[in-house]
C-alpha cells in the first residue's frame, strides 16, 4: 500500500547568526564558529513551487538604470560613505555605540530630505516625540513634510507607512521594533529579522529609501543575527571616543558604492557637522616647534588624514616602566621601542614613555611608525623636529623602514598643508611618481638612519638632555 507524501519536514536546528542548519543541537555553530547560537525551529512547509503566471524577464539593456541613481542627502560627508547618496528603495543599517550621534546625524539627514521636497517619516521606538522635538529644535532640523511617530510595534509602523507614502523612512531603532506576530521581546533574534524582512519589502515595493539604526555589541559588533547585516543594502559604521568631538563613518557593506570612503564628523552642542577637511583637528599649534612631537599622513579608506604623534620620555622610578598609549596601538608601541633600543641604542629601556595622538584621531596602520620613532627620539634628545617635517614609513623589528602604499596621496596632502620636508623609505618614488610641488623627500633605509636625518632637520637643544648615541 503507498503511503501518503508529506508536504512537511522535521523540525531541526537552526543558527541564529548565519541561518546553518542541522539535524542534532550542538553547542557550536559548525559554519561561523558561534557558540549558544544553535536553537531548534519548527517544521517548515515544502519548497515553493513555480508561479503560473509571470511577466517574461526583459534583457539586460532594456533595465532602467535611473531607478539605481543615488539622490543626495545634503551631508556632504553621510553622501561620500553611501556613494553619492541614497537609491531609492534601498536600505541602510547605521550602527554604532551608545551617545556616538547616530540619532543625531539621522535626524538632520532626514530634515535635509524634507527641505529638499521630499515626505519623510521618522519613527523612534527609544524616545518620546518630544524629546524629538527637541533635539530637533537644537539642531535645526524642523521642516514641514518630516512626519515624526513614536512606535514600537511593527503593524503600526507600516500602517504610517501606508498613511504617510514617504520617500524616506527612519527607524531609530531596528531592535525596539517588535511584531506581535512573532513570539519573544523586541531584540530577539526571530523579531530582529522580521522587523527587518518587513521593511526590507515595504522599501522595495514602494522605491522608498529606508536608514535603519543598529546596536552593537561589547565587542563593538552589530548586535542581532548576522543574517540581517545580508539583508541589508548598506552597512555604515558610526565611531568615535565619547570624550572627543571627532566621529568617523566608514561603509562595512555597499552595494551602491566603494566601501574605502570615510567620512568625518563634528559632534557639539548644536548638532553633527560635516568636516571637508578635518586635519586642522589633529594638528597642534605648528608656529612653536615643540621636542617629542612628529606628523605623519594616514590613510582612512582614500582619504589622506594628517595627524600628529607625541612621546614624552621621563626618566623611571619603578622597577617596570610605564608604557601608556593613547589613540596608538600598545602592542606596536611597545616593538617600536624595543627596536629603538636594540637597533639605533636609544636610552628607553630603563624610562616612563607615553605617546598619544593629536584631537582623538587612531592610528593603527604601521604607516605611522616612523612619525612615532621620530616623537620618541626627539623628545629622548630634547630637540623639536622642524615645523614643516612629516614622517612616513613602516618599521620592521630588524630596525629597517618599508614603503607604505598611497605614498602620491599622503604627500600631496602634506604638501597642501604646507608641509616642506617627508622622511620616507627608500625606493618610494620609483616607477616615474611625481614628487608635489613644494616639498622635498629625504629616504632613510633605517632607524639609525632616519634619526641622523630627524637631527639635521631638527631645532636647537631645549635642555642639556644627553642625545641619543646614533646621533
Amino acid at each position: 500500500m503507498a503511503t501518503k507524501s508529506t508536504s512537511r519536514r522535521a523540525a531541526g536546528f537552526r543558527c541564529s547568526e548565519c541561518g546553518w542548519t542541522t539535524a542534532k543541537w550542538v553547542g557550536r555553530c559548525g559554519e561561523c564558529q558561534a557558540w549558544g547560537s544553535v536553537a531548534e525551529v519548527g517544521d517548515a512547509p515544502a519548497r515553493t513551487t513555480a508561479a503560473t503566471a509571470v511577466t517574461p524577464a526583459p534583457r539586460i539593456g532594456d533595465v532602467d538604470v535611473t531607478r539605481a541613481a543615488a539622490r543626495p542627502t545634503g551631508v556632504g560627508e553621510f553622501d561620500r560613505v553611501l556613494g553619492g547618496g541614497l537609491v531609492p528603495g534601498s536600505v541602510v543599517l547605521v550602527a554604532g555605540e551608545p551617545g556616538v550621534g547616530k540619532s543625531t546625524l539621522l535626524l538632520d539627514v532626514a530634515a535635509r530630505a524634507a527641505r529638499s521636497g521630499a515626505a519623510v517619516l521618522y519613527v523612534s521606538g527609544e524616545e518620546s516625540a518630544a524629546q524629538v522635538r527637541g533635539r530637533a529644535e537644537r539642531i535645526d532640523a524642523i521642516a514641514d513634510t518630516l512626519y515624526l511617530a513614536s512606535e514600537t510595534d511593527l503593524a503600526t509602523v507600516l500602517g504610517h507607512v501606508e498613511a504617510r507614502s514617504p520617500d524616506l523612512l527612519v527607524v531609530d531603532s531596528v531592535q525596539t521594533v517588535a511584531s506581535a506576530e512573532i513570539e519573544g521581546q523586541a531584540g530577539n533574534v526571530s523579531q530582529v529579522r522580521e522587523v527587518a524582512a518587513s521593511l526590507i519589502r515595504a522599501a522595495k515595493q514602494r522605491g522608498m529609501a529606508v536608514l535603519l539604526v543598529g546596536h552593537v555589541t561589547k565587542d563593538g559588533s552589530i548586535a542581532g543575527p548576522r543574517v540581517l547585516e545580508h539583508l541589508v543594502d548598506v552597512v555604515v559604521q558610526f565611531e568615535g571616543d565619547r570624550h572627543s568631538r571627532l566621529r568617523l563613518v566608514r561603509a562595512v557593506k555597499n552595494r551602491y558604492g566603494p566601501t574605502d570612503e570615510v567620512g568625518c564628523f563634528d559632534l557639539s552642542d548644536i548638532g553633527i557637522v560635516g568636516l571637508p577637511d578635518p586635519s586642522g583637528l589633529f594638528l597642534t599649534r605648528r608656529d612653536l616647534a615643540v621636542a617629542g612631537t612628529c606628523v605623519t599622513v594616514t590613510l582612512e579608506g582614500r582619504r589622506p588624514l594628517v595627524a600628529e604623534v607625541q612621546a614624552l620620555v621621563a626618566p623611571s622610578t619603578l622597577p617596570s616602566p610605564r608604557r601608556t598609549s593613547s589613540g596608538l596601538d600598545a602592542s606596536r608601541l611597545a616593538m617600536i621601542i624595543a627596536v629603538l633600543d636594540k637597533r639605533a641604542g636609544a636610552p628607553v629601556g630603563s624610562r616612563d614613555i607615553f605617546a598619544a595622538t593629536v584631537g582623538g584621531v587612531r592610528l593603527t596602520e604601521p604607516a605611522a611608525d616612523l612619525a612615532i620613532v621620530c616623537a620618541v627620539a626627539s623628545s629622548v634628545i630634547d630637540r623639536p623636529l622642524a615645523t614643516d617635517v612629516i614622517a612616513l614609513g613602516e618599521v620592521g623589528l630588524a630596525g629597517e623602514v618599508r614603503r607604505v602604499t598611497g605614498l602620491q596621496r599622503r604627500l600631496a596632502e602634506a604638501a597642501r598643508l604646507g608641509f616642506r620636508h617627508a622622511l620616507v623609505p627608500p625606493g618610494s618614488l620609483d616607477g616615474g611618481a611625481s614628487l608635489p610641488d613644494g616639498i622635498r623627500t629625504h629616504e632613510v633605509a633605517d632607524v639609525p638612519r632616519a634619526i641622523e636625518a630627524m637631527g639635521r632637520l631638527a631645532g636647537p637643544r631645549a635642555s642639556d638632555t644627553r642625545a641619543v648615541a646614533s646621533v
